[in-house]
């Protein structure tokens, strides 16, 4: 158990530290265009238009 805590446990924590950073890192070599964030609007817009309301239609 002490193998576990004292080896395995950090190498895990590094290892998922770097899978991170290089996903994050990534981003430099995608195209100029889908390095922005997604946009939020639409997606916000779409989502209250699906949502019925709760006041009844007079």
């Amino acid at each position: 158990m002490n193998i576990i805590r004292a080896y395995i446990t950090p190498l895990l924590v590094i290892l998922t530290f770097f899978v991170a950073l290089l996903v994050v890192s990534a981003r430099i070599f995608l195209p100029d265009d889908m390095i922005a964030p997604a946009p939020v609007e639409e997606s916000v817009e779409s989502a209250q238009e699906s949502i019925p309301s709760n006041q009844p239609e007079s």
